[in-house]
């Protein structure tokens, strides 16, 4: 196997991983997946393609996740619900020493406390990666939703 299957397998395993750690609600290990001086932004399609800085949720320090985390657990009010990711294929876009990027679809479904269920997000993961080991932890995420509309809080991390 060549270097860069490797390295398409360790980011297609970390995205598996990541999905199901907040489908399975284990928030308190979603953190681990980043690394101490990581970057994690929602944003829109629009302004992404402007430029804009915006966005639904802003966190640039592992700190800041497990802030976020506790929050959710603790502080925020919103009605319970759970999500399912369904992935594509990460693309590699780029390989620079012990740095990768890459490009990956999503669907999250949202399924509410009564069952009801809905498609609640679409769009593309804009990742950085570093080699660890044989794997690979995220630096940056950047969540670029193809809708700037949220029909509620935005609670989970998606």
């Amino acid at each position: 196997m060549s270097a860069s299957q490797d390295l398409w397998f360790a980011i297609a395993k970390a995205q598996a991983d990541h999905a199901r750690c907040l489908d399975d609600d284990r928030l308190e290990q979603w953190p681990d997946f980043f690394t101490d001086d990581c970057l994690y932004r929602v944003t829109s399609a629009d302004n992404m393609r402007e430029g804009y800085e915006a966005s639904l949720i802003f966190l640039n320090s592992k700190g800041m996740v497990r802030d976020r985390v506790s929050a959710l657990r603790t502080a925020n009010i919103y009605e319970r619900q759970a999500y399912r990711h369904i992935l594509g294929q990460p693309s590699i876009l780029s390989v620079e020493g012990e740095s990768a990027t890459s490009e990956t679809s999503f669907m999250v479904a949202r399924i509410m406390r009564d069952g009801k269920t809905d498609l609640f997000a679409t769009g593309r993961y804009l990742d950085t990666w570093r080699r660890e080991g044989d794997g690979v932890t995220l630096t940056a995420r950047i969540v670029v939703c193809d809708s700037s509309r949220i029909d509620t809080l935005l609670a989970l991390p998606l």
